[in-house]
């Protein structure tokens, strides 16, 4: 999930797992014990990319919840990674923004004053799924009304941090980036005064927790662990531990495999990337992660080969096939075009060297990961 997104704007991406914490609700649906098992299986095969499992699942629960808004959330989860990466153009974009705006009307007329806890959370959930969509595509315009109306209710769910464990998953995310990202950003301060203070040590061991014991958000807590290992705290090792944990959780992801291959190749463990990237049957996967392949590959070439010729056209190839995709292509190729300006320096054409170092500089996110030690 880590898209070139506005990372700040975690602190309002609370997917839509939580929802199902509470059921003090009309539906009820954690007191039958049946119908946990069957969400747990379905996030699982949600998050490993079995899809036609997934649904039949949520088939099954829609059964015994008809109209629950829960259900056509879930749906839109399943459909946010199904087609990821999602681009707000594509048909699966333009209906899944349209099911998540019903899910937050229906579940704000049903709150009645944010008494009512399991439509409450189905509204944040909501909220969260549609602006991390939002910011991965760069739509910012969108983003920030929406998020300044969100953060009533994220405080409100603070209530709950002392039942739940996945509670602290929102409690370290708005802690940490909240001093975060406004300092890596200074653009973004006025936005962040407009929020209280946070604690970034605090919220490392809030989002500790929430990746060692909670029920239903170990993913989210430890992707979130590694962005902020990788790109704040400068502790590449620890970031390389989270996506490997993530990874081992879900195998089938290619998002999570490819997060962990980028770890593994910062810490210049080239010989297990190397082997890991041999295993990859790409030609079963989209251009997008075929691209993030051929870039992670090239990577190998250079570094662990110092063979440019083979790197330099996977590189190449790479930006080609991510770039109708848009925000989400930028962080690796940008990897790519720092690459590429390695070998230009290497073959001394100083022009397209300053050419492909501005392009990747326009692009990163975080400049000091570009792979140039």
């Amino acid at each position: 999930m880590k898209t070139g997104s506005n990372k700040f704007l975690q602190i309002v991406s609370l997917l839509l797992i939580l929802l199902f914490i509470f059921s003090d609700a009309d539906a009820q649906m954690l007191k039958d014990a049946s119908t946990v098992r069957l969400l747990k299986k379905g996030v699982s095969f949600m998050y490993n990319f079995q899809f036609s499992e997934a649904k039949e699942i949520s088939a099954e629960i829609s059964k015994l919840y008809p109209d629950h808004p829960a259900v056509k959330l879930f749906n839109s989860d399943i459909t946010y990674w199904e087609n990821y990466p999602m681009l707000p153009t594509a048909a699966a974009g333009v209906s899944f923004e349209k099911n998540l705006r019903s899910c937050i009307e229906i579940c704000e007329k049903k709150e009645g004053g944010e008494t009512d806890v399991e439509y409450l959370l189905i509204d944040l959930c909501s909220r969260g799924l549609l602006l991390l969509f939002l910011a991965d595509n760069g739509l910012n315009l969108e983003v920030i009304p929406l998020a300044l109306s969100t953060y009533q209710y994220i405080r409100h769910s603070f209530d709950y941090i002392s039942v739940y464990y996945d509670f602290d998953y929102f409690a370290g995310v708005f802690d940490y980036y909240r001093e975060a990202y406004p300092e890596a950003y200074p653009v973004y301060k006025p936005l962040a005064a407009l929020f209280p203070k946070g604690d970034k040590t605090k919220g490392l061991n809030e989002l500790s927790l929430a990746a060692d014991s909670s029920i239903f958000l170990r993913a989210e807590s430890l992707a979130v662990l590694e962005d902020l290992y990788l790109r704040f705290e400068n502790d590449y090792e620890k970031a390389a531990k989270s996506n490997m944990k993530l990874h081992l959780l879900y195998p089938g992801n290619p998002e999570f495999r490819d997060e962990y291959l980028k770890s593994l190749l910062v810490v210049k463990k080239y010989d297990e990337a190397d082997t890991m990237i041999n295993r990859i049957d790409s030609l079963s996967e989209n251009s997008f992660f075929r691209g993030q392949v051929d870039v992670l590959s090239g990577i190998i070439e250079e570094k662990r080969n110092h063979n440019n010729n083979l790197a330099k056209p996977l590189y190449i190839r790479g930006i080609n096939r991510m770039k109708p995709y848009g925000k989400y292509a930028d962080e690796f190729s940008a990897y790519a075009y720092y690459g590429l300006s390695r070998i230009a320096g290497a073959d001394r054409d100083k022009h397209l060297e300053r050419k492909y170092r501005r392009e990747a500089n326009n692009l990163a996110d975080f400049k000091k990961i570009n792979f140039d030690q």
